[in-house]
């Protein structure tokens, strides 16, 4: 089934003659759409643009020609005013990443050394613990330094 619309030229047919056949867009709408970004530099030119925009309809023509609302020129004018020139690049969206403690490094090798350190405390503990009960099975004194006793 082919459309037959009437060309700008009047007749039924694009101008050219052959058999040509209009591709129809896809339907297929994508699942997220995308987010219009649009640089700093792109914004000033507009912006200047706009400005030159005196005749009636002329500035509702370059919105319509760039694809953009009123409401943009409005933001960017105010980021402009406000000297934000950064302002007028685009922002990430969503979760702002957290910024890194310097500190946070030192801290973790801190901790791994802590934990190191905790178990080879347990073992030492654990080889006493097994000396001792060694020397009571087997009877023999067992050799142990007090600190109190030196002190005197």
């Amino acid at each position: 089934f082919e459309r037959s619309e009437k060309s700008p030229n009047g007749g039924e047919r694009p101008a050219g003659g052959g058999d040509q056949r209009v591709e129809k867009p896809d339907p297929e709408v994508s699942e997220k759409p995308t987010r219009r970004r649009y640089s700093a530099e792109y914004k000033l030119r507009i912006l200047q643009q706009a400005e030159k925009c005196t005749k009636r309809g002329e500035l509702g023509a370059l919105l319509r020609r760039e694809g953009i609302y009123s409401s943009h020129l409005n933001t960017w004018q105010k980021q402009r005013e406000e000297g934000t020139l950064h302002g007028l690049a685009p922002k990430k969206r969503g979760r702002k990443s957290i910024p890194k403690n310097p500190l946070a490094d030192e801290l973790q090798q801190l901790r791994r050394e802590n934990e190191k350190l905790k178990y080879k405390l347990q073992q030492a503990e654990t080889i006493i613990d097994v000396q001792k009960k060694l020397c009571g099975i087997l009877g023999t004194p067992q050799n142990t330094y007090d600190v109190t006793k030196n002190e005197e």
